[in-house]
């Protein structure tokens, strides 16, 4: 099963491709898969009809018991066959239904095949979760196919208001599919049914299942989304709206009854809501002029039908119900395909505007009577042995009761109800078949052209079945038996058949067809009528108006909250974290268990730091600001000092180092001040809400520091950290070992935030700026410094910097320490994993050494040291982490698992290595490479900018003398 749901998935990846190669040529090839999808199917049809469920089951997850269950009993294997049978005819349909032309249909297949595709895991998913995941699948799937013509409005429309109501429906789905599961101990459908579970919150959970089923099968009050669905293509209506989609909330009734049909509110959900659809939709399929809101409405009107007959839970009614659902995709998809044919090839489907194409279709005609005759109840069709077994078991619940407690009145009211919505359905169906194809007087007769064979195959294919499966009451009474007997039996014995003897179902049945006709006679009073009585309410108005609302409050919120204030953001963001998880601290005060220090050290420190804090906030210089917010990192790593932390103290000084240098070179193109303008009042609010956050930033920390109720994991991290990972240094073996897999994803980050850096400022790619010393002229101003031949002048500041910008003492500084600056970073790098360091330390020490070289020699000076695009290095080192990743899978072990390896080498002793110490190697690049992006963007590329506008100034100066002189 698993692998016919994978093959129409891959197949659908490849149909775009086929319909560029081959045209509409490759429809018929691609409608071969689910014709063979269907053979296969039906090779298990007589163990299927034995009682047999196959099952499949494929490990996904285990740990968590994730899984891909499949399991295909009688009403799996009976909806499967509607979904690949009628879907390789409609494929095959398309191939004459576009135009050469069209626009839009490579997309168009590899969607229609991917519906299939998920169609068919609905049908057959054996876990709730996975069914959910089929069930948005298809909603998806059926937004792009109704909204195929993005240039049609109500396409678009139609597609959006489809997906919003079957989403909401969906979403109810998945509350009580976890609801059910939750109580039911399990996710296995099959398991659920078997022995269904009982109590309030299954209730709750089968009433929202029943919310998505109704809303995905259009029945009251969501049923005005499949009429404006009928903007998409005929093939598209066809098959999801008549023969598969809408049949997934069919389904999951059908699925459902036998083990919840006694659940409180069941029947009348159901019934009511299935009768009261059936006749919404007959009466305003009597009102529409255009064939397809014909059969659109005619559509809302019988599956309202199927769902109160599967609704009842009775044998009988079920075995009904399965005939109905096999008869409706018949007969629906043969009147939908009729439809498209007829636009196809007149160019219009208004009924007023169509006459004698009886005699120029004849063979679309007799397909079209066939199926109209089978919609309506007329023998000896499918549709007249589903409707007859219909009235069968009402009349039976109507006097005996059938177990549903509708015996007597209600009973007898339930078959009036149905007896009207089928004398409804006659009157429908009668007139979209004198629509299409009877002799009439019409004001200018629509031009006809030829209709292919091929283009008409299908219909007459799907209407012949119809009337063969008529004579075959029997055989389908054996092969959906089994579903059915999982009801208990009724008064009479269930089954489908031409013949149920004299008796109320037949007179039911003479009534709804003499009735019918009679108002389809009186068609046109009836008609005018329902207009006088029509009023301008509706479902659909009052989704539109709720949708104009949604939309206006969306405005006005915008309006409000994104004002283009980066302030106003974070203060909006601070201030639902003060108010939202910050008042459940109220309730936790008194459990906190605070110590204020361990030592007088620390509360000196913290002092220093909550002073330069507030100096922060109060200063109006912008580089104080930056310096004081240093202060408080500074004093963050002296704090790990005193709590015995060294790694981390040496990593928050490095990064405070290198955040100062950063800002202090993006401040060069700012203002001096933060603003000119006086302090407003409300900067008591910010300061209130400043504090606010810091109180419930603590409290958090607090309260989860005070909640541990079992021993932390850290307590066993040291003997863990040698054992398995090889280190002393417990932080770099959780960061490299441990943890690996976060510490990945976070230098990703640094990849993407290097990237973010280099396209906010450069203007090409990041290596064109990079220039050599040896390779740019000498500054004006800047005397030639003559150097021995063959020899490289290191740190040539007179050769690339201005006198007033040098400084020696820096210089001299830098020449005596870059070099023991590198090493140490080395070996910061592989000391880390037993001592202070690592390769986030190591890369920030080697970053440090090459801002040296920026401050003491300048942007030449820097592309001196680091010859090489800051990208390529970020690049190798994510690579270089990815490779030390996946090595261990070569020798048999896993993602990221580490090796540990002892040598005793001559001369040197004893080597103990890591193979985690490789990861650390692709961190020290990525992180080096990040700081070199900075230092070229923050400092080279303002540089450079500083020159454009002093060369600026001075050339408009020199005009301005120049003029001046004149």
């Amino acid at each position: 099963m698993l692998l016919v749901i994978a093959a129409l998935f891959l197949l659908a990846a490849v149909c775009p491709w086929a319909l560029l190669r081959a045209g509409r040529r490759a429809f018929l090839p691609i409608a071969a898969v689910p014709l063979a999808g269907t053979v296969w199917l039906a090779t298990y049809g007589p163990s299927v009809a034995e009682g047999e469920v196959h099952t499949q089951v494929v490990q996904w997850v285990p740990s968590i018991n994730l899984e891909l269950a499949f399991a295909m009993g009688t009403l799996q294997w009976v909806l499967a066959m509607i979904v690949l049978g009628i879907g390789a005819v409609v494929l095959a349909y398309c191939r004459w239904y576009f135009h050469d032309d069209s626009a839009g249909v490579p997309r168009f297949a590899g969607v229609l095949v991917a519906f299939i595709a998920a169609m068919l895991g609905l049908v057959l998913a054996d876990d709730l979760l996975l069914l959910y995941v089929f069930w948005e699948l298809t909603t998806v799937f059926s937004f792009l196919l109704v909204g195929h013509d993005p240039t049609r409005r109500s396409a678009r429309q139609a597609a959006i208001q489809a997906l919003m109501v079957t989403t909401l429906g969906g979403l109810a789905m998945l509350v009580g599919a976890l609801a059910l599961a939750h109580q039911a101990g399990t996710m296995r459908i099959s398991e659920i049914l078997a022995d269904p579970p009982s109590g309030t919150l299954v209730t709750v959970g089968v009433m929202l299942l029943l919310v998505g089923a109704l809303s995905k099968s259009a029945l009251f009050p969501f049923h005005f989304w499949l009429p404006a669905a009928m903007a998409a293509p005929a093939p598209v209506s066809a098959y999801l709206h008549a023969a598969s989609m809408v049949k997934a909330g069919v389904y999951l009734v059908a699925l459902l009854a036998p083990a919840f049909a006694d659940v409180p509110g069941w029947r009348p959900t159901l019934v009511g809501l299935g009768l009261l659809t059936m006749l919404i939709g007959g009466l305003r399929a009597l009102r529409q002029n255009d064939l397809k809101l014909l059969l659109a409405f005619g559509t809302v009107s019988q599956l309202g039908f199927m769902v109160l007959v599967l609704g009842l839970g009775t044998r009988s009614a079920m075995l009904a119900g399965l005939g109905l659902v096999v008869a409706h995709a018949l007969f629906k998809a043969t009147l939908f395909l009729v439809v498209g044919l007829i636009d196809r090839t007149t160019g219009t489907r208004d009924l007023r505007k169509l006459t004698g194409l009886g005699r120029r279709m004849p063979w679309v005609a007799a397909a079209a009577a066939l199926a109209a005759a089978s919609m309506a109840g007329i023998p000896p069709l499918v549709g007249y042995v589903a409707k007859e077994s219909v009235f069968v078991a009402l009349v039976d619940v109507a006097d005996y009761g059938e177990g549903t407690g509708m015996e007597g009145v209600l009973g007898w009211l339930l078959l009036v109800g149905v007896l009207l919505g089928s004398v409804l359905t006659v009157a429908y169906s009668a007139r979209f078949v004198w629509g299409a194809f009877a002799d009439r007087e019409v004001t200018e007769e629509v031009r006809v052209t030829d209709v292919p064979v091929g283009f008409a195959a299908g219909p007459v294919l799907l209407a012949a079945l119809g009337l063969v499966a008529g004579f075959l009451g029997s055989a389908l009474t054996y092969v959906l038996a089994p579903h059915a007997e999982l009801l208990p039996e009724g008064a009479h014995h269930a089954e489908l058949s031409l013949w149920h003897g004299v008796g109320l179902p037949l007179a039911a049945t003479v009534v709804a067809l003499g009735v019918g006709a009679l108002l389809f006679v009186a068609r046109g009073p009836v008609q005018t009528l329902q207009g006088a009585l029509a009023l301008d309410v509706s479902l659909e108005n009052g989704y539109r108006a709720t949708m104009r609302g949604l939309d206006r409050f969306a405005v006005e919120l915008t309006a409000v909250v994104q004002r283009g204030s980066a302030a106003a953001y974070l203060g909006i963001t601070l201030l639902v974290v003060v108010l939202v998880p910050g008042s459940t601290l109220l309730r936790t005060y008194d459990s906190i268990d605070v110590r204020l220090w361990d030592t007088p050290y620390q509360a000196v420190v913290g002092g220093v730091i909550m002073l330069a804090a507030v100096m922060a906030t109060r200063s109006r210089r912008r580089l104080r600001a930056v310096l004081l917010a240093g202060a408080t990192g500074y004093g963050t790593a002296a704090l790990f000092v005193l709590h015995g932390a060294p790694d981390l103290a040496l990593t928050q000084a490095l990064v405070e180092t290198l955040t100062v240098v950063v800002f202090v070179l993006a401040l060069r193109r700012m203002p001096e001040y933060f603003t000119d303008r006086p302090l407003s009042a409300r900067r008591y609010w910010r300061v209130a809400l400043g504090a606010s956050v810091g109180l419930v930033a603590a409290g958090f920390m607090l309260v989860g520091a005070s909640a541990r109720i079992h021993e932390p994991v850290s307590a066993a991290l040291p003997r863990l950290a040698v054992d398995y990972g090889g280190g002393a240094n417990i932080v770099n073996v959780i960061l490299v070992d441990t943890r690996a897999w976060d510490t990945f994803g976070e230098i990703a980050v640094l990849v993407a935030a290097g990237t973010g850096v280099a396209s906010l400022i450069f203007l090409d790619v990041r290596g064109t700026g990079i220039r050599r010393v040896h390779e740019i002229p000498f500054p004006e101003g800047v005397s030639k410094q003559p150097t021995a031949p063959g020899r490289r002048v290191w740190l040539p500041a007179p050769r690339t910097m201005t006198p007033d910008k040098r400084s020696i003492i820096f210089e001299v500084i830098t020449r005596l320490l870059f070099h023991t600056i590198i090493v140490f970073s080395v070996y910061l790098l592989f000391a880390g994993h037993n001592a202070p360091g690592g390769g986030f330390a190591g890369g920030l020490t080697a970053g440090l050494a090459l801002v040296l070289r920026y401050l003491a020699g300048g942007r030449y000076e820097l592309d001196e040291a680091a010859p090489i695009d800051a990208g390529k290095v970020i690049g190798a080192g994510l690579a270089f982490a990815a490779l030390a990743a996946v090595v261990p899978l070569a020798f048999g072990g896993t993602v990221l698992q580490s090796a540990i390896v002892d040598l005793t080498v001559p001369l040197i002793g004893k080597v103990h290595l890591v193979s985690s110490a490789l990861f650390d190697v692709g961190v020290y690049l990525v992180v080096l490479g990040l700081v070199l992006d900075l230092l070229r963007g923050l400092g080279s590329q303002i540089d450079r900018q500083i020159v454009k506008v002093q060369r600026a100034a001075a050339e408009a100066a020199a005009e301005a003398a120049e003029g001046s002189a004149r």
